[in-house]
């Protein structure tokens, strides 16, 4: 019986180490979105989500890690979305909802502060570009990789400069906010993006 204890014991501390985890990335999603990233602290989210300052620490060595986590889990959405049949349809499927999020909050300050972080932050740097940047892009891979297979687009095609001409367009106006992301814009930029990787090739020269 007191074995039977011992192992019971973990999975009765799990849903509790879960709820503490969320309340945390809750408490700094809105801190966030508020105050901006350099007003978070980690007092602030301590006392919000009722948890002690070890608890944060045990799992976010700095308050950009921790920020970071906080915006990913509030756009927290499917990797791939069901495959519609043709490359245009997939990014659609995969983009829209993110930006739907996008619309919502205002998260072009944070994106902005994350930004200038991993500038000037050579430790959070890797860690921004693989969870933020590569987090987006990894998922269009794989749709470009599906059409290459279909034969809609070339096997040669650049698709990191596809991603580029996809994204670049959603991030600038986030960042700057001259003009709304809406949802024909997201058409319109996977539209320009694609002309040139799906219409035939003239020649080698074009």
């Amino acid at each position: 019986m007191e074995q039977e204890q011992q192992v019971e014991q973990p999975r009765r501390g799990r849903p509790r180490s879960e709820a503490a985890r969320k309340g945390i990335l809750a408490a700094t999603a809105e801190l966030l979105l508020s105050h901006g990233l350099e007003s978070v602290s980690m007092d602030e989210v301590a006392e919000r989500a009722g948890v002690s300052k070890a608890t944060i620490y045990r799992w976010w060595p700095t308050k950009e890690s921790l920020a970071l986590e906080a915006l990913l889990d509030e756009w927290d959405t499917p990797s791939l979305p069901r495959e519609t049949g043709s490359l245009r349809g997939d990014l659609l499927a995969l983009i829209r909802p993110w930006i739907k999020r996008l619309r919502a909050r205002p998260y072009g300050r944070v994106v902005a502060a994350l930004i200038t972080e991993a500038q000037t932050d050579p430790e959070f740097a890797p860690v921004y570009r693989a969870r933020f940047v590569e987090r987006r892009r990894e998922p269009a891979r794989v749709l470009f990789s599906l059409a290459i297979d279909r034969g809609e687009i070339p096997a040669d095609t650049d698709v990191e400069i596809a991603l580029d001409l996809i994204f670049g367009p959603i991030y600038h106006r986030l960042l700057h906010g001259h003009q709304p992301l809406t949802d024909g814009f997201v058409k319109a930029a996977v539209d320009s993006a694609l002309a040139g990787f799906v219409a035939p090739r003239t020649s080698s020269a074009d």
